[in-house]
């Protein structure tokens, strides 16, 4: 495995994994308690908000576009949410519907303005950066915040968690199960259409490393208050997502879009489709990461439109291995980029060290990943000029 990604000059998500494993020793060794239960169990609900957020920024990214306007969707699915609940007193299910709704739509007019009228994706997304953050201070009122319920649905998001024992190491055991047999009904298929498969010591080896990871963090997770939902959620959305991009001829699409409009054209993708598919996806997650962010602080407020969310959100999907020039990434990479982030902030607050240098720390992350994608650009396409 480790051989043939050499021989194709791809290391896929090594260089992430290496790079969070660094990190978390850096910080351990500095502060014991950094790989305590209590504080790998506030990360695992910390990555959640930021997390959703990043990979709808990955569809976006994935066609080589961008999406600015993310980090006021989510202050704003919040705004609606608290504005329809608390003050006119609408049930909160359809309070979250209605909020999901106003990202999608938002997402829909962004890709409708990008795809249709030819507006760049770069000026109508910062529109709609400025304008649903107006839209949020507005309905959130002088106050510039309005507080809900600590016990009701959506607080339940990131306060609620499961501990029976039975429940989270049977959940573990039935990912890995899940896994194995995926991988195994892929090898037969990729087999009976003669295409090229995983060996069956490679499926194991990736099984078995799954199954590390998943009791390892069911075990230290249940040492403080158990499995968060909010985490279960979070997991639940990536690989549904990762599903839809490699297992659907639609998702196929997407990929292949980022990979050359032209040539996606004449292949018969429908490119004005996808694009606008890709904004609306986009802007719904962008809207449920702004309802767990909304969570963890049982109140909505500016804080999710302050930047600082869609400048974490788009250095997740960067630092995890999405490259800013499309085709290459998977909702995966929002994980493991968004663990970095939350680490480094984490680690740095256990030290005492000021915001100012984190944001200096995270900006160098992101810039050794962008050096590390547009290197590996320019080593898969040697002709390709430099710009």
């Amino acid at each position: 495995m480790v051989r043939r990604r050499l021989h194709a000059r791809d290391l896929g998500p090594a260089p992430v994994l290496l790079a969070l494993a660094v990190t978390w020793v850096v910080f351990q060794s500095l502060n014991r308690n950094f790989l305590s239960p209590r504080n790998l169990s506030v990360l695992s609900v910390d990555i959640v908000g930021t997390g959703m957020v990043a990979v709808g920024i990955v569809f976006v990214l994935l066609i080589g576009e961008i999406d600015l306007s993310v980090g006021s969707l989510a202050g704003l699915a919040g705004a609606v949410f608290a504005a329809l609940n608390v003050t006119l007193g609408m049930p909160e299910w359809l309070a979250v519907i209605t909020a999901l709704g106003c990202g999608a739509a938002a997402g829909a007019i962004h890709g409708f303005s990008f795809a249709r009228i030819g507006v760049p994706a770069f000026v109508v997304t910062l529109a709609g950066l400025l304008a649903w953050n107006g839209l949020m201070l507005y309905l959130l009122g002088p106050d510039n915040s309005i507080n809900f319920s600590e016990d009701g649905l959506v607080a339940q998001l990131t306060s609620r968690y499961y501990d029976a024992a039975v429940a989270t190491y049977g959940l573990a055991a039935l990912a890995t199960a899940a896994y194995l047999l995926a991988s195994y009904l892929e090898r037969g298929r990729r087999g009976a259409a003669g295409m090229p498969y995983r060996p069956v010591g490679e499926i194991w080896a990736r099984t078995a490393l799954l199954a590390v990871v998943a009791f390892a963090s069911v075990y230290v997770l249940n040492r403080f208050e158990g499995l968060p939902l909010a985490l279960l959620i979070f997991l639940a959305v990536i690989v549904a997502s990762d599903l839809f991009l490699r297992r659907t001829p639609y998702g196929r699409q997407i990929l292949a879009l980022g990979g050359g409009v032209e040539a996606a054209r004449r292949a018969g993708v429908d490119v004005t489709r996808v694009r606008i598919s890709v904004f609306v996806v986009s802007g719904t997650l962008a809207a449920a990461g702004g309802l767990f962010v909304a969570s963890r602080l049982t109140s909505a407020s500016q804080v999710p439109g302050s930047g600082m969310l869609l400048i974490n959100a788009i250095a997740a999907a960067v630092i995890g291995g999405t490259s800013l020039f499309g085709g290459r990434g998977s909702p995966w990479s929002a994980l493991l980029g968004v663990l970095i982030i939350q680490s480094i902030g984490s680690g740095m607050a256990l030290l005492g060290i000021e915001p100012p240098v984190q944001f200096m720390v995270t900006g160098g992350v992101l810039y050794i990943a962008v050096v590390f994608d547009s290197l590996a650009r320019r080593t898969a396409d040697p002709y390709r000029p430099l710009r």
